[in-house]
């Protein structure tokens, strides 16, 4: 417990691993994730954050703290109940997809369905859905060896799939492939996942992959947690000379949105802007100068239940004046 209490401080935590000859992986990491979120955590390597993400479904078991699922407490579950936990509500993408070789592309997808005891259809048809939604289908009785890294990585993002949890847990699932094929996988997590809604971690050292992916970033060092925001956030407001040396080089343009850039509506405006071209709060600075080119009228940003303001000409010049050096 000595170096529990050490690992809040980063000097007495080198000295207690020096005292104790322990290491301390995770501390004094405190956040929640939204049902429905891509929630990015990132940091350098050596940071902790495959060893948060094994916290999370107790792959590691963690020595203090609390870890809510809901209203439970998993740290409180039995092994017999952290197991069925995992079986029905927690997939897992792993960097490498450790696919088993000697089974088909259609079982291995099926596996986890089987260890829970469904039946020989369930597993298929469960299976084939994942396949046919990861666009596998074809190669179901294909060995892993006969498929490309990529779609070996896109067997491993079905097979968590098919057993239809209600969360995710992906570390670095694409860090491992050529930026080309990287970039497919990415373009395709994003159509599931704006389909799906899949509570979703996503560990990566990937800088503009979280930008890409996530709904909000987290940024660790050494174990802790030092800024949680949105990728505006982050990268404009950094929370510390770390966090700011880490984005160093991202453009502000790059990660502005809607919501960073819009005005309010005029109490006058409310009637005549449902018939401006309209966007979403997280619609990106390109899309919105797109659309400014096109049309005379200003941008109406709005919700499907919400007008939330308005960009105008103006407010897309004073944003490029605002990030241009």
């Amino acid at each position: 417990m000595q170096a529990v209490a050490a690992a809040k401080n980063y000097k007495e935590r080198v000295a207690a691993v020096q005292k104790c000859g322990c290491v301390v992986g995770v501390a004094d990491a405190s956040f929640d994730v939204r049902e429905g979120e891509v929630f990015c955590i990132i940091g350098m390597s050596g940071s902790g954050k495959s060893t948060l993400v094994r916290n999370l479904n107790r792959l590691i078991e963690p020595t203090v703290g609390e870890i809510h699922i809901g209203a439970t407490d998993i740290r409180q579950l039995s092994i017999a109940q952290m197991r069925q936990l995992r079986a029905e509500k927690i997939g897992m993408v792993f960097q490498h997809d450790a696919l088993l070789p000697h089974k088909s592309v259609l079982a291995n997808v099926g596996l986890a369905l089987e260890l829970r005891g469904a039946s020989r259809r369930r597993c298929h048809d469960a299976a084939m859905a994942a396949l046919e939604k990861v666009e596998l289908a074809e190669w179901a009785a294909s060995y892993p060896e006969e498929l490309s890294g990529g779609m070996q990585q896109r067997v491993g993002l079905a097979r968590a799939l098919a057993a239809d949890p209600q969360i995710l847990l992906l570390d670095e699932p694409f860090s491992a492939l050529d930026p080309i094929t990287r970039r497919s996988l990415q373009d395709e997590f994003l159509r599931l996942s704006r389909k799906m809604r899949k509570t979703t971690i996503f560990i990566t050292h990937d800088l503009d992959e979280a930008m890409r992916l996530g709904d909000r970033i987290a940024v660790m060092r050494q174990g802790q947690i030092v800024q949680i925001g949105t990728s505006e956030q982050i990268v404009n407001n950094p929370a510390n000379d770390y966090v700011s040396e880490f984005v160093a080089g991202v453009a502000g343009l790059g990660v502005a949105s809607a919501a960073g850039v819009m005005e309010p509506l005029a109490a006058d405006q409310q009637q005549v802007a449902e018939q401006w071209p309209s966007a979403g709060p997280d619609t990106p600075l390109r899309d919105l100068v797109d659309l400014s080119l096109r049309h005379a009228s200003p941008i109406a940003i709005r919700t499907d239940k919400k007008m939330l303001g308005k960009v105008t000409e103006h407010s897309l010049l004073r944003c490029l004046r605002d990030n241009v050096s």
